[in-house]
């Protein structure tokens, strides 16, 4: 029996230890030599990234004052709140270092050395390289200090454990940096830093698994984003021009940015510089474009189709066309849309409930949007006007069902 208890403890000594080397390795960023902060040409390329990167956005709630921090973010496992970034020597970054800035960048782990839920995506911040960290935190330190206290996370217990995080990190996280590909072009290779790292692309635009960890965030694939019911699109081999005209202006001639994707156009994308849009629209055109997957479900019956051409005439068609064709610079075409047809139709359902906005964006400053219909069709009434659209000139889509816009009624924001 001691023997027997001997080597248990050995093991859970042994695992201990695996688990501590796993949260710890790649930790030599709290031992960088330090680095002078105040250059106005480091500033100035801290706030582009800080941009590049949209931190403001999750780390500004409404109304309150920039990078403050308190914004809740939420995921299946509970609330996530963001931290004061601001330079505040109590409760912002202001007693920083930046050796412990870069730490929690590329390693995921506060100034005390406490583990960071990856909702602050250190997954992809981990590729950001020293000097650019280093600029970040240049921007940062001049921003006006906020005294504002960071809220405690709202997490189900055993998610609001150290150990929990800690296990997720040494199965899923692996610190590291970006490296370039020599056999690609430097315009590949900035896109490729800019979609894997600031941009963070994957947090978004690649699948998750029942523990919220990314599935290939290198392929971009697509997926649902938990609890928003918008859905992500594959982001692989899409025309270069079209990809860097919608992250600058918000459309481009056959389609519009809407939803969560609006909000990263108006504070991000628009302000990159062209040759930074033209390289990451060049690494997404080249990435492997999945299977389609096949359309689940069947087809509208003729009674569902009959009654969506109804609601069309009545309340779409006088924006949109008869025939889907739109109005160029004001409304774009559903006839031939990719994301009419995409499956799960969730970002449908969730323009015509909750209606939508492109961003104001300098190429496109005052944007025609959807009005909300929430209040006006039911369940049955928008299922059966988006399975037209869906079947209507050409386009073949399985029918939407009332108890998916039931269902996804429940996220759309008033």
């Amino acid at each position: 029996m001691k023997r027997l208890l001997a080597a248990l403890l050995a093991l859970l000594l042994a695992l201990a230890a695996a688990l501590w080397w796993l949260n710890v390795r790649g930790d030599g960023d709290r031992l960088a030599a330090p680095v002078a902060l105040d250059s106005a040409a480091l500033v100035e390329r801290g706030a582009y990234l800080a941009r590049a990167g949209n931190c403001q956005d999750c780390h500004t709630p409404r109304g309150a004052a920039p990078y403050s921090g308190g914004r809740g973010i939420p995921t299946p496992f509970g609330t996530v709140y963001s931290s004061n970034l601001t330079p505040d020597l109590r409760t912002g970054i202001g007693a920083w270092t930046p050796a412990e800035f870069r730490r929690a960048l590329h390693n995921g782990r506060s100034r005390d050395g406490r583990l960071l839920y990856p909702a602050f995506p250190y997954d992809s911040y981990t590729r950001i390289s020293a000097g650019d960290a280093d600029a970040l935190f240049a921007f940062l330190l001049g921003l006006p200090a906020v005294a504002q206290p960071n809220r405690p996370h709202a997490l189900r217990f055993p998610y609001d454990t150290q150990l929990a995080l800690a296990v997720w990190r040494a199965l899923y996280f692996r610190p590291g940096r970006f490296e370039p590909q020599a056999a690609q072009s430097a315009d590949w290779n900035r896109g490729a830093y800019l979609v894997q790292g600031l941009g963070h692309c994957s947090a978004c635009h690649a699948s998750r698994n029942a523990l919220g960890a990314t599935r290939d965030p290198a392929a971009l694939a697509g997926g649902l984003i938990p609890l928003q019911n918008w859905l992500a699109p594959a982001l692989a081999g899409q025309p270069a021009q079209e990809v860097a005209s919608l992250l600058q202006r918000g459309v481009s001639d056959g389609a519009a940015l809407l939803g969560p994707m609006a909000e990263v156009v108006l504070h991000s994308t628009q302000h990159l510089t062209p040759s930074d849009l033209s390289a990451m629209a060049v690494h997404l055109q080249s990435l492997r474009q999945a299977d389609a997957p096949r359309a689940r479900g069947d087809a509208p019956a003729p009674a569902q189709l009959k009654r969506g051409a109804g609601i069309y005439e009545t309340h779409c068609a006088v924006c949109h066309g008869d025939e889907g064709q739109g109005r160029e610079r004001a409304y774009v075409p559903l006839a031939g849309s990719r994301a009419v047809q995409r499956d799960p139709p969730a970002n449908l359902v969730q323009v015509v409930l909750g209606g939508a906005f492109p961003a104001s964006t300098a190429g496109n400053p005052r944007p025609f949007g959807m009005p909300p219909f929430a209040t006006e069709l039911s369940d049955e009434d928008v299922a059966a006007v988006l399975s037209y659209i869906r079947n209507a000139w050409g386009h073949r889509a399985a029918a939407v069902q009332p108890l998916d816009v039931q269902r996804w009624r429940s996220s759309v924001r008033p």
